[in-house]
């Protein structure tokens, strides 16, 4: 029976991470890895988590994204944390963007779904909009739109502006970026990628019924 109700924090749960090897997901993954409520959680990644990012209680799930549908088993969960993202610049065009933004959170979303998982969270970004005449933008938004008609009980979307904190990669302007996102005013400031994870996984334990959005100045609560 799929689980509709408040959550349950003396409850154990198993949770899905996908995109955890991110700025955010990073983050996620070490807080849930060490969250009394969390009994397994399964890094669902491309390649195998570094070392010092590991804690107990992850085991890794390493797939071709195109391929999830032959790992069904992994889906079999209570909670679902997709930070999954990538930029125009790195896929190579937008279609390669789209895929991994929309198509692969998607195919996650459903597939856990019909293994009876109850919550979904989702990293989303500020300014999304479905009908947005900026591509990024409208793919973030189209997305959001797909993961609340699968059916979720709960549904929490977090909407970040500028993610702030140590990439392993480097992105063309985000470094001034970051430097001068202190002097605007809190709805687009940066947020620090630590808070975001946070938001979220205290909206794990949380667990409200129907769809709740963590925009730029909540996340900066945390």
């Amino acid at each position: 029976m799929r689980n509709s109700g408040q959550g349950n924090s003396s409850t154990t749960k198993v949770a899905l991470l996908a995109g955890a090897t991110g700025l955010v997901g990073q983050k996620i993954l070490h807080l849930l890895s060490r969250d009394p409520m969390i009994a397994e959680v399964r890094a669902l990644v491309r390649r195998p988590i570094p070392e010092q990012d590991k804690g107990p209680r992850v085991r890794e799930c390493i797939a071709d994204f195109d391929q999830l549908q032959e790992h069904l088993d992994w889906f079999k969960t209570d909670l679902v944390f997709c930070a999954l993202g990538t930029t125009i610049g790195k896929a190579g065009s937008q279609a390669a963007f789209r895929r991994v933004d929309f198509g692969y959170p998607l195919l996650i979303a459903k597939l856990a779904y019909a293994q009876s998982a109850s919550h979904f969270l989702l990293v989303s970004a500020l300014g999304t909009d479905p009908h947005s005449r900026i591509f990024y933008n409208r793919v973030k938004g189209e997305l959001e739109e797909a993961v609340l008609a699968v059916g979720y009980a709960s549904v929490t979307i977090a909407r970040p502006s500028l993610l702030l904190g140590n990439r392993r990669e480097r992105r063309l302007g985000e470094g001034i970026a970051q430097r001068i996102s202190w002097m605007l005013p809190s709805p687009w400031r940066g947020v620090q990628a630590s808070q975001v994870a946070a938001a979220l996984v205290h909206a794990a334990h949380e667990k409200k019924p129907g769809m709740e959005i963590l925009d730029n100045k909540s996340l900066m609560k945390y």
